[in-house]
This record gives C-alpha cells, structure tokens and sequence, in this order.
C-alpha cells in the first residue's frame, strides 16, 4: 500500500483554507505537505451568496496548496457549517442474520441505515450518522458490536442535516474547478477531532467553534457526538461593534482586535493600569483615534458581545438536555477563540471549566496550522483519514477473501466464506 494522499478544503465566512497531506503507508501518522488560506469571499455566516466569488476564491486558495505540495488536488473534503445546520437522535433495529448469531460488519451497516431511515424535507440532506452506543439483545452501552452474538441488534445515532440547497452550490464550485467533493463534514465535528481528547470525550464535553459568522456547537456525552447546532453570531460581530463603537472602517476594527487579541498582557493587570492607554498608532491605521484605553475597549465593546455569544451558546446546552453530563466543559477554538476576554468571560457566564482548543494532532508543515482558527481545517484530515479506513477495510474483506483461497477448500468452506457477505 502507496502512501495515501488527504486533501481537505475549509470553506468559512472569514477564510478558505486548504490542506494537503499524507498518511504513511506504515504508520498512523498525518504529515501535512501542502497548506494556503486566502481571505474568503462570497460566503456569509456559512452560506454561499456568490458562487462566482467562492469557486474564485477556492481556487485561489487550491492551487497556491498544490505549488506547495507538488500534488494535485482532484479530489477533497468539505467543511459545511452555519445556521442550516440541525440534528436529531435516532434508533435503529434489525435482527443478526447470521444463524449461529455472530454479528458481523454487514449487520452494523444494516443497523446504521435503519437509523437513518428518517422523515425529511425535500430541502434537507444527510451529511453525518454517528453511532452513539449499539445494544444486543437488550444489553446497552456497547461501543463496538462486531463479533458479538445475539439475535437483536440495535444502535442510537446522531444524525446531522443541512440545506440540500447549500450543499448543492458548494458542488457546483467544486465542479466548475474540477475537484470531486469526497464528502462533507459538520465543521464542528471537524474542529473536535482537531482539538479534543478521547478522556474529554468519555466524561462529556461541548465543543465551541467560534468562526467569522457563525459559530458551531458539538456536545459529546459517554464518548459519542450526542448533538450538534450553529447560531448565527462569530467573530465578525466583535469586529463590527469595535467599528461602531470607535468610529472606524471596518478594516481598522479588525486590526484593533488582533492587537488587544495578541496583548495578552494588558489584560493581566487590567484593574491595576484602569487610565493606561493602548497605543494604537503602530497600527498604521488612517483614522484619528482619541485615546482608549484596554478597559474601555475589553468592557465596554468586547465583552457584551461575549456574553450575547455565550448565553446562546447555554441556550443551545440547554436544548440539547445535556447540561449536567458535561463536567469537561467547554473547548473554545476557531478564530474567534483568541478574542481578548474570552475566557474571563465565559468563566464569568458559565460555570464550566473552559479552556482554548489548539489542533496537534498532525506533523510536518505546522509552524502556521497549529493554531485554533484553523482546527476545523486539520479537522478535515482527520475526519477523512476514518472514511479512509472504513473504505479500505470494506476492500480487505474481498482481498482477504481470494488471498485465502486455495483449490483444496471444501464446498463447505467456500460457502461460507461468501455467506458473510450475504445480508
């Protein structure tokens, strides 16, 4: 087996990024060999408003990847996110067809897609079934139901929807650049296998990918996505606040806000240095500003804003019914994550531990991936490396079905060989 080559393409309200990268033949490891972000365009709060815009905007982004890689990209994952975006829960039954009640990998496939047999709007697409847990003739909490034995085979899953038609103006820019969308993937389950630990998992956590216009909202309970959701509100918001508020072009905000956000320090020993002003001229900005200070800007723009994003993101807690079965609680990343104030306000708001979630789970061309606001981005990779996986196993069985032959099988054998393909 060749080294395998993952590409993954972030399309978000403030930025496109795209990634290239290998997995060794011989070992698990990601190594990224390709990266580029380019300013975003065409998209508001996750959804395509100019398609014209974003395939420039993609391709842009792709082929600047592709000089760095020295690959090709013909074929990519797909970030989707935004207030499209909504889950369910669903059950699934079936009985083991295998007669001495082994359940084998066909039995989960066919319990997967009783699952996602589901009632849907004609405007509604499919993108994600999660298994959360399997039961086996009555007994729950399995994680992994193969190999075995029982009669009555059943699974919870969370399934994630979106806007078919969204969904369909993102092909189109892939198929006017020539690109096969291997399949899309919740930008917020993208951004938690990017940033989250297997222990957090178990124990219960949220996971909040604050992005320019919206932000994306996953809730692990038992080790298993239990829900998913997106509000429209991000970073962006922040930026146009500080505009209003300082009477600056928008521009200018978001340089104000990189550099409170990259002051880390001034805020520290905030009450100590209340008459201390920041010095705004290294900014090179064109607009007169009258002197401000740390506390005006965090207090009186910064923070009320934060707390709009964070009593949405405890409304969304709340509606899923899992507010007390997350003791990790909240993992911020995105690009929004770094947002001077954010976690003295959410330990303000929220009574849940927070902490920022940095993607570090890849190798090679790292020194500008790894950082929060693109977790989503890595999050591809490793999303895609799984689909990879389950696609290589399905294919294992066939090989491992004619490696294994020989002319001296009984009838009986090859029978049985083939009847574990058999539904």
């Amino acid at each position: 087996m060749t080294d395998t080559h993952i590409c993954g393409i972030d399309i978000g309200s403030s930025k496109i990024a795209t990634v290239v990268a290998i997995q060794a033949k011989d070992t698990d490891e990601i190594r990224i060999i390709g990266f580029n972000t380019t300013a975003s365009r065409g998209v508001k709060k996750g959804l395509i408003v100019d398609i014209d815009e974003v395939s420039a905007a993609i391709d842009e982004s792709v082929d600047k990847a592709e000089r760095m890689a020295g690959h090709k990209i013909n074929r990519a994952y797909v970030s989707v996110g935004g207030p499209h975006i909504s889950s369910l829960n669903s059950h699934g039954v079936v009985a083991v067809s295998n007669p001495q009640g082994e359940i084998v990998g066909a039995d989960v496939e066919r319990v997967i897609d009783a699952a996602r047999a589901i009632s849907l709007s004609t405007t509604r697409q499919i993108i994600e079934v999660s298994p959360r847990e399997y039961s086996v003739d009555g007994q729950s909490g399995i994680k992994n139901a193969i190999g075995m034995s029982g009669v009555r085979l059943e699974v919870d899953t969370h399934i994630i929807t979106a806007s078919s038609t969204n969904l369909k103006n993102i092909d189109r820019c892939l198929s006017d650049l020539g690109i096969e969308n291997a399949g899309f993937v919740f930008s917020g389950l993208a951004a938690s296998e990017a940033v989250l630990t297997e222990t957090e998992k178990d124990l219960g956590v949220a996971v909040v990918d604050i992005g320019g216009g919206k932000t994306d909202i996953c809730i692990y309970v038992d080790g298993a996505l239990s829900y998913s959701a997106s509000i429209p509100i991000g970073a962006k918001h922040i930026s146009n606040d500080i505009a209003v508020g300082l009477r600056v072009s928008l521009q200018s905000a978001d340089k104000i806000k990189l550099f409170l956000s990259k002051k880390v320090s001034v805020f520290t020993d905030i009450h100590h240095k209340k008459g201390e002003a920041i010095a705004l001229s290294e900014l090179q900005i064109p607009e007169a500003l009258p002197d401000v200070t740390a506390k005006n800007i965090l207090e009186g723009i910064i923070w009320p804003r934060l707390e709009e994003i964070y009593r949405c993101i405890e409304d969304e807690i709340e509606k899923s019914g899992f507010e007390k079965q997350i003791p990790s609680g909240l993992i911020i990343t995105g690009g929004g994550a770094l947002t001077a104030g954010m976690i003295e306000a959410g330990k303000r708001m929220v009574g849940l531990p927070i902490r920022i979630g940095v993607p570090d789970k890849v190798t090679g061309l790292v020194d500008e991936i790894l950082d929060p606001q693109y977790a989503s981005t890595i999050g591809l990779i490793l999303c895609s490396k799984s689909h990879i996986m389950d696609d290589q196993g399905s294919s294992m069985k066939f090989t491992r079905l004619f490696k294994d032959f020989s002319f001296d099988f009984s009838f009986g054998k090859i029978k049985s060989m083939f009847k574990q393909f058999m539904p």
